[in-house]
Order: structure tokens, then sequence, then C-alpha cells
């Protein structure tokens, strides 16, 4: 098997990459400027929030992982925001429904993003705000080239916009009109947010004060004040096809701040690998990497048919354990430690067979078996849900789908500090902009489901259980990892079949990123309408027709995607001497890698 490579970059500056090439340079920037990866990473998320509208924006959510040079072990920065207070599963019924919209006010939670990146630049960060906002502020005000997908995204939303939300349409379609591809874009409203929010700190006389001033102005002043009073009035158009009022207020944003907990981690064939909580799905990349160990894996053909087949059915029944057992720790008691050892493994492990799995099946641990229940039952229901406007994550075959997606960032500077986050929500095709921001919601409480008694159940003051799952990991000889990609629910098999990459053989980072890629779709899924796709992979044809063939004998429902367009990954690492490399996804021509 073969596949076309490029050089991986190094430097002794830094590295910094993202899912576009504005954000990696304005990252590199603040690095060449004496700012620290946190730096970097700050102003990199919110140049993506103006350049990639259509996959992320200040009103979202963001988990990151971050390790301070000479730490040990990173740290998760928890940006995922928690249902509001009136987000009730018995308002949600009153209302019609039976799953939470994929779009519209109902499917918003508290935003967390921004909070997130304050906490890390005000513990970890050198420069200061108004050095980290204003590429952001730059590009909002003067302008920058309108992507292809984000033309054609509000293009085949304009008749809508125009319809059912005025405030999108007036922010996206300037002069009454959908942008063209490569033509000047901008959003004036949040230049202006920003440079108000600006006005507002510096008057305090410290760094880290005026930090704290912004993440107060943030969620008790002019922005929360601003959302509160549009959802005071605001009725608008959801996935669900019915016009409804949302329930965030103002004093839920008061209520609620960005945190730090430990991050989870797995000895893996001497490899150690860092994920988020159950908040997240992180957890199914360490379950899967126990299930395969358990199994005696087989490394030797890293895209042979047997090994997409093996770790397809480990992911399939990670999952399933996913839908089942993970969510909110605050909430529930999550049985991470049997979820992740041995002995459960071998037993999980016993159920891949030669042939693909059709069921969705999860573990049985004591004293949970009505979760299991639940999750089995709901992958058994016979019903396909359509979606409506705005919903979901796609998947990177898909790209003609207006549905809203996710972006990412790693950077290891030059003292070895180190960024791993997955900015995303608050989509532009996913919830109205509120009026005087150029800021839409987000729409994160789509992943709750509207029945008692579960882990992922709607409860005020939960998080949702997110898809969003950046990475870490550190070699036996030292060297350190960062690295995640967009796309849901297919975060965390893509960056599996990267780690094994890593771990089992001796290509490089761009190597191991430009190798074939798949994904199952057996699995439910966190996005509106929650369908399942049983017994589905989706394969690139670099595969080879041997391999995709014999796929399909092994009872696969084999899909064959177009070339190069499955994942959007980057990485970056620092090896014990200092030397830094970084590498970036071909696919999609967006995604850049850059150092010095």
């Amino acid at each position: 098997m073969t596949f076309t490579t490029r050089p991986e970059i190094t430097g002794t500056f830094g590295v910094c990459t993202s899912t576009h090439w504005i954000a990696s340079s304005v990252g590199m920037r603040m690095l060449e400027t004496g700012g620290t990866a946190f730096d970097a990473a700050a102003a990199m998320g919110f140049v993506l929030n103006v350049v990639e509208p259509h996959l992320n924006g200040p009103l979202g959510d963001m988990p990151a992982l971050i390790r301070p040079a000479g730490a040990d072990t990173p740290i998760v920065v928890c940006g995922q925001g928690v249902a509001p207070k009136g987000a009730t599963i018995a308002h949600y019924r009153d209302e019609g429904l039976t799953l939470v919209p994929g779009s519209g006010l109902l499917a918003t939670v508290v935003p967390g993003a921004f909070d997130a990146w304050m906490l890390i630049l005000r513990d970890h960060g050198r420069l200061t705000l108004r050095d980290v906002l204003e590429p952001a502020i730059y590009y909002a005000r003067h302008g920058h080239p309108v992507l292809p997908r984000v033309a054609d995204t509000i293009a085949g939303l304009a008749d809508f916009f125009r319809d059912e939300w005025p405030t999108s349409f007036a922010t996206w379609c300037p002069g009454g009109a959908a942008p063209q591809p490569g033509a000047l874009f901008r959003n004036p409203e949040l230049a202006d947010a920003w440079e108000r929010l600006l006005s507002e700190v510096e008057g305090e006389k410290t760094r880290v004060a005026q930090i704290d001033a912004a993440r107060r102005i943030f969620s008790q002043g002019f922005i929360a004040e601003a959302i509160d009073t549009w959802m005071r009035d605001a009725c608008v158009m959801d996935a669900a096809g019915e016009r409804r009022r949302g329930v965030l207020t103002g004093q839920d944003m008061a209520d609620w701040q960005a945190s730090y907990e430990p991050a989870l981690s797995l000895d893996y064939n001497g490899w150690t690998v860092w994920k988020c909580g159950a908040w997240t799905q992180g957890p199914v990349l360490l379950q899967s990497l126990r299930l395969l160990e358990a199994r005696g894996f087989d490394a030797t053909e890293l895209t042979s048919a047997e090994h997409v087949h093996a770790v397809t059915e480990a992911l399939k029944l990670s999952f399933a354990d996913r839908e089942a057992y993970y969510g909110d720790p605050d909430f529930s008691e999550i049985p991470l430690d049997a979820l992740l050892s041995r002995d459960y493994a071998r037993a999980r492990a016993d159920l891949i067979g030669p042939s693909a799995a059709m069921s969705v099946l999860p573990g049985q641990i004591a004293g949970l078996e009505d979760w299991a229940l639940a999750a089995e039952t709901r992958a058994t229901a016979d019903t396909v849900t359509p979606g409506g406007v705005g919903v979901g994550e796609p998947t990177m075959a898909h790209l003609t789908e207006r549905r809203g997606d996710t972006v990412h960032i790693d950077v290891i500077d030059r003292w070895g500090n180190s960024v791993s986050a997955t900015p995303s929500g608050g989509w532009l095709q996913s919830s109205p902009t509120v009026p005087g921001l150029g800021m839409p919601l987000n729409s994160r409480a789509q992943m709750f489901w509207l029945d008692e008694g579960l882990p992922t159940s709607l409860v005020p003051g939960r998080r949702p259980r997110t898809t969003l799952s950046p990475s870490m990991a550190q070699a036996p000889d030292g060297t350190h990892y960062a690295f995640g990609t967009p796309g849901g629910d297919q975060q965390d098999q893509w960056q599996l079949m990267l780690l094994l990459r890593f771990i089992h053989s001796e290509m490089n980072l761009q190597e191991a990123i430009d190798g074939p890629l798949w994904y199952t779709g057996h699995l439910q899924s966190s996005f509106y309408p929650r369908n399942i796709d049983p017994g589905h992979i989706l394969v690139e044809p670099s595969f080879g027709d041997a391999v995709i063939a014999d796929l399909r004998n092994r009872g696969h429902r084999v899909e064959v995607a177009e070339p190069w367009t499955v994942g959007r990954m980057t990485a970056a690492s620092r090896s014990p001497d200092g030397m830094l490399k970084a590498a970036a996804t071909p696919r999609m021509m967006q995604a850049y890698a850059v150092g010095r």
C-alpha cells in the first residue's frame, strides 16, 4: 500500500496546526512576539470564529488539554457549558418534543468557549488580551477571503434566514445576498463587540485583572445582557419544524465558569495517552485501545482488511458503552474504572468475531443494567427520523451537507508548553445571530435525551456528553504529542487510527495523517435526529479494491468515499531534545501546519 506524503515542518520557535491557514499563521505570530502556546492557541481560536463561522463561534463550547512546560501530565480545561435552569425534560415535553432539536433556541446550553480561553490565558499566557484579540478583530472588521464551503452554506440557507432568522440574514447576507466564494467577508458587529470588550477592560491596571474583567463582562455584562434581552422575546424555527422560544438567561451565564480537572490516562504498548473525561466521548479511544490490547492486536499491516475490521469492531463496542454509561460525572457515578479495566476489556473483546457485528450491545455493569437496557432499546428502535435545518455535524465525506462541524488546534512552543483544543458550536447555520453581537448561539443541548434517569438525561446544570475530544500522548522515548480532528462522532475514530500508526509503525506525523482513513456509522449518533446506520463503514478508495472487497465479504456495509475526503486531522510533537514537528491533513485543502 502506498500513498502520497509530504515532509513534516520542523522548527525552534514553536509549531501551530489548525483547520485554517489564517489561524495557523496568527498562532505563529503570537509565538514570534514572545507569547506562549496558550496565547497562540487562544488567538487562533478567536480567528477561527471569524474565518470558519460554519464550524465554530464565540458562543460555542471547547474542551482542551494543556500541558505546561515541565509538567508530567496534561490537565483538562472544561469549556463545555451546562443546561440552563429552564431546560427541564417536562418543559421540552410540553413543547411537543421527544428529542432536543438540532437547531434553534432550545438546543442551546450556556456558552463555554470564551471563558475557557480566558482561563487558559490568565493562568498560562503572557500577552495582553488586546494582543490576542486584535487579529480576530482585524479579520472581522476588514474582511477575509470567504471559504467556498462557508459561501455555499450561507447561499443554501439564505431564503430560510430571510424568512425565519432575519438577524442571521443581516449578518451573513450583507446587502441582501450570500457572499461569493473568495470574496472579502466582514462581520462588523463581532468586531464592534470585541472592541467594546477591550475598551471596558483596559482601565484595569494588570493583564490578569483585564482578563478577569473580560470574563465578568462576557457572563454578566453587555454580552450576557444582549443574549438575555433577545432570548426573552425571540421565537424562531428549529429543526423539529416549529417556532419555539429558548430558555437560556443571563443568570445562567453568570452562574457558570470554565474549570480545570485531571485528564484521564491509559498506558498502552509503552505509551501514555490522555483524554478528557466522560462528559466527552474521549474515553472511547481509551476503551478501544484496551479492547485491541485484549484481543491481541496485530499491527503488521495497518491498511489491511483485518486491521480495519478489528478496529471497527472494537469501536462498535466502545461506542455502545458510550451511549449507556458516559455523561457528566458531577451528576452520575460514571463507571470509568470498570470500563477501562483489562478484565472488562477481555470480556468485551471476546465478542469481536470474524464477521461484522450488526447489533449495538453495551456491556453489563452491575447496578447499571437500566442504563444498558435504555441504550440497547434506543439502538434497536426501527425508526429513522429526518433531519431539519442546521442540524448535526457532518461526516467529512458529505461535503455538500449544510451542517455544523468543528475546528481543531494544536500548538507546542519553544519552552515545551502544549495545547490540544477542539472548539465548536455557535455555528452560523444552527442558531440565529444574536442582534448586536454578530454571534450565533450553540446547539450542544441536542446531545441530551428527554428520558429520565440516564447519565445523559436533560437536567439543569448538567453538561451534555459532547463529541469534542482533543488528545495528547507520550511515547516511551519521552516525545510528547498533541493531536485531534473535527468530525463529530468520527473524532475518536480517526484519532485512534492516527495513534495506532504513531505507535505501531515508523510513519512520521505527515505519513500517519495521509494514510487511508475510514469510519463507521454503526453507533447512536450524538446529533439530532440521533439515527444509527447498522454495519456501515465508509472507506477512502486508497485502501484498494482487494481490501474493500474483503471488508464486504466480512459483512460490512461498505460505502466508498471520494478520494481524500475522510478526516481533517492535525498533530504536533516535541521530542526530549527540543525538536518540534507538525503536520496537517491535505484533505479539503484547508488545514495548515506552520513552524519556525
